[in-house]
C-alpha cells in the first residue's frame, strides 16, 4: 500500500532508522525532527469552526523550519512582494557561478566558511568585472544552492543582475551597449577564481577552516588544492536577459527559499523507497525518475542543511540592503522609468472553510502538542 509522498512522511517513517546507518548532526537533526512534527498533532494546532456551514476542523502548526519544503509560503510571498516593488525597468540577467568539483569536499566540511565566501565571491566578481568593463556599479542578488536534480552536492551560486548600472560618481545610468549581452564569462570566471582563491587562503591564515581538517592538513595541503582547481575551468554562466522585469518574478519565486527537493516532485513512497522525477541536464533538460532506499533519499536531502544562521540570499552593488531604496528611486528617475509593477496576483483565502467552500473558519481553541518533540530515540 502506498504511503504519503511527501518529506515529513519520509522523515516519520524512515528517520531513526537513516540516523543509525549514517549518523547526522545536531542541525541535521533538528531538520528531521521539524519535517517529521510539521503539520501534525506533535506540534499542536487550533480547532476553528466555519461561521457558515457550522462544520470543525484542527489545523495542525507548522514547524516553520526554513528546510521544511511544506513552510515558507508566506514569507516567500512576502519577500517576493519586497522584491516586485523594487523591479527596474531593464533587461534583467541570471548568472550562475560553479566551483571545480575538487573543491566541493572542502565546502562540505567547513560550509558555515565556505559558503559565505562563495556568495560574496560571485556578487563581488560581477561589481568588479562590471566597473572594469562597463564604468558601472551593478547590483546583484545572489542566491546559494547546494544541492542537483540528484539531491547530490554541488554547491553554486544564482545571482539576478539588472542590465545597466550607476557611473561612478553616481550621477548617471550606464545602458548597456546590448540588451542581450552583461559581461564576458571568461572574465568573470578568472575574477570568481581569484577572490574564491584569496579568501580561502585569508580563512586558513585566521584559523576559519580548523574544522576542514580532515580535507585541509596544513597550509601546503590547501595551496595544492587551488593549485588543482585552477587546472579546472571554473563554469561561469550568464544566461540571455528574462522576457521582462515581470518575469523575474517568477524565476524568483521558483529559486528563493528553495529547498533541496520539493513536495511536487516526489511521485511515490512505500515505506521503503521513494520515487521522485528530476530533470536530466546531459539530455535535453528530459524529464525522468529516479527510486532510492528511504534512508538514502533521506541522506541525500541532509547534505543540504544550511549551518544555523546563514544567509541564503544576499544583496550588493546597488541592491545592498544599506541604501537600496535611495539608489532605486534615483535609478528610476536616471531611466526615466514610470513604469507601475503588475498587480499582485490573487492568493487563496487560506481560512476559507474546507468543508462548505464558502464560509471562514473561526478560531475556536488552541489544540496542546500530544506528546513532546522527539519523534525517535538515537541513543
Amino acid at each position: 500500500m502506498s504511503a504519503e509522498a511527501t518529506l515529513g512522511a519520509i522523515a516519520r517513517a524512515a528517520g531513526a532508522e537513516t540516523v543509525r546507518h549514517f549518523g547526522a548532526s545536531p542541525a541535521q537533526l533538528h531538520v528531521l525532527r521539524a519535517m517529521a512534527d510539521c503539520r501534525t498533532a506533535a506540534m499542536g494546532g487550533h480547532r476553528d469552526q466555519c461561521d457558515r456551514c457550522g462544520a470543525e476542523h484542527t489545523f495542525w502548526n507548522s514547524c516553520r523550519d526554513r528546510h521544511c519544503p511544506g513552510c515558507g509560503a508566506e514569507a516567500r510571498e512576502a519577500w517576493l512582494e519586497r522584491r516586485r516593488a523594487e523591479l527596474l525597468d531593464v533587461p534583467y540577467f541570471h548568472a550562475v557561478f560553479t566551483i571545480p568539483a575538487c573543491l566541493r569536499a572542502l565546502a562540505f566540511a567547513a560550509p558555515a566558511v565556505v559558503y559565505p565566501i562563495l556568495l560574496r565571491a560571485a556578487g563581488h566578481a560581477l561589481l568588479d568585472v562590471g566597473l572594469s568593463k562597463l564604468g558601472a556599479e551593478l547590483g546583484v542578488l545572489a542566491m546559494l544552492h547546494t544541492w542537483t536534480q540528484l539531491l547530490t552536492h554541488h554547491p553554486h551560486v544564482h545571482c539576478v543582475v539588472p542590465g545597466g548600472g550607476f557611473s561612478p560618481d553616481g550621477r548617471r545610468w550606464v545602458r548597456l551597449a546590448s540588451d542581450t549581452f552583461l559581461l564576458p564569462v571568461d572574465v568573470l570566471s578568472a575574477r570568481f577564481e581569484t577572490l574564491v582563491a584569496r579568501a580561502l587562503r585569508e580563512a586558513f591564515d585566521d584559523g576559519a577552516l580548523a574544522l576542514a581538517s580532515s580535507v585541509l592538513a596544513d597550509r601546503t595541503a590547501l595551496d595544492l588544492l587551488l593549485a588543482r582547481a585552477s587546472t579546472t575551468k571554473w563554469h561561469v554562466h550568464v544566461k540571455p536577459p528574462f522576457g521582462g522585469p515581470e518575469h523575474v518574478l517568477g524565476y524568483l519565486a521558483g529559486y528563493t527559499y528553495r529547498i533541496g527537493i520539493s513536495n511536487h516532485r516526489i511521485l511515490a513512497f512505500d515505506g521503503e523507497s521513494v520515487t521522485f522525477a528530476y530533470r536530466d541536464a546531459t539530455d535535453g533538460d528530459a524529464q525522468k525518475t529516479m527510486t532510492l532506499p528511504a534512508t538514502e533519499f533521506l541522506r541525500r536531502f541532509l547534505l543540504h542543511v544550511l549551518p544555523k544562521g546563514l544567509v541564503r540570499i544576499r544583496a550588493y552593488g546597488f541592491l545592498a540592503n544599506r541604501d537600496r531604496h535611495a539608489k532605486l528611486a534615483t535609478a528610476r528617475e536616471l531611466i526615466g522609468s514610470d513604469r507601475i509593477p503588475a498587480p499582485r496576483p490573487d492568493t487563496p483565502n487560506a481560512r476559507l472553510c474546507p468543508h462548505c467552500g464558502q464560509g471562514t473558519m473561526i478560531r475556536r481553541a488552541d489544540v496542546p502538542p500530544e506528546r513532546l518533540r522527539t519523534w525517535f530515540d538515537t541513543s
